[in-house]
């Protein structure tokens, strides 16, 4: 029995150096889309963070928000002969010719937080994602649970046009308060998921809305814009959270603060590590030919104000 414990830990240890070893030989393309958020940075923190737990050799490329330059960086990874290639779509279509490219030199191809708008699902490997249509639903009904039979004027800050978190988060919305006659969104604009932009397009929400009296909630499509938001609300003398309720996505530290200070009511859940997930996919894709699903989901909740300090402290030194 004895002997039996000792062979079989002596095979256990050797398949898991193999995997290890396999691992640090794989190099790994990532078209990241920039650092427009704070969700983002933590999201390419994480992925370099679970790279090294695998010894894998991760190379970044930053879009900075343009598809073009993705395309490029893509094109740059299937030169240098990369094991795999992981991207962050900014915008759901344009990408059949460059992904085909990939395919045909070989190359999975695995879709991180983002999804695309192909016919041929066969151009990657895998998405992982969270449901983004979910995250717009589950904002949706917290409001609705929240303002009861009020009459309420929502605003609402879009994340970059064409991105499919963008799409889906304004569907999953919109479908949750068309259940509730007395929900209404009086105003709708790209906030381009980023602070700055979120602050601008809210100024002038407020000024088209008689001085931010007539809004009744603001939903964003990520915390960031929340963020530029609230600094827009509170510059105009209202208290958002309590004049306005504030309800957004992504749940990053700064939202949490935000929530302990009273001043946002609501964020939903997107983790930033897709990437580990994603490594795991292609590791065993690429070592034993175990195909994936053709997405891999990530868990979505909301968080509430109740557990927003330790949620801030919790989540503060992560990279957001």
């Amino acid at each position: 029995m004895k002997l039996k414990n000792i062979v079989l830990g002596t095979v256990c240890a050797l398949a898991m150096m193999s995997g290890s070893s396999f691992a640090a030989d794989l190099t790994v393309g990532f078209s990241q889309i920039g650092s427009e958020s704070g969700w983002r940075a933590a999201e390419t923190s994480v992925t370099k963070l679970e790279a090294k737990k695998r010894g894998i050799d991760l190379k970044i490329a930053d879009a900075q928000q343009k598809q073009e330059n993705q395309i490029k960086a893509i094109r740059s990874f299937i030169a240098q002969g990369v094991g795999a290639i992981f991207v962050a779509p900014v915008v759901a279509t344009g990408w059949d010719d460059v992904l085909k490219e990939a395919k045909d030199a070989k190359i999975p191809v695995v879709l991180l937080d983002r999804t695309i708008d192909s016919k041929d699902d066969s151009l990657y490997l895998t998405a992982v994602t969270s449901d983004t249509v979910y995250e717009g639903r589950v904002a949706g009904e917290w409001l609705a649970k929240t303002v009861g039979d009020k009459p309420c004027n929502i605003v609402e800050l879009q994340g970059t046009v064409g991105s499919s978190p963008a799409i889906n988060r304004k569907k999953g919305f919109d479908e949750a308060i068309a259940k509730h006659p007395n929900l209404k969104i009086t105003r709708s604009q790209t906030g381009d998921f980023t602070r700055a932009k979120g602050k601008e397009v809210m100024e002038s929400f407020i000024k088209a809305e008689n001085g931010g009296k007539s809004i009744c909630a603001v939903y964003a499509h990520n915390d960031d814009m929340q963020i530029g938001a609230i600094q827009a609300l509170k510059e105009a003398g209202l208290k958002p959270g309590k004049d306005i309720l504030m309800v957004s996505i992504d749940a990053v530290p700064d939202l949490f603060k935000a929530m302990a200070n009273g001043e946002a009511n609501a964020t939903v859940e997107l983790t930033p590590n897709m990437a580990g997930p994603a490594f795991d996919a292609v590791i065993a894709y690429k070592k034993d030919g175990k195909m994936p699903p053709k997405w891999i989901q990530t868990e979505s909740k909301v968080y509430l104000p109740d557990t927003a300090a330790k949620e801030y402290e919790a989540r503060k030194d992560l990279g957001y």
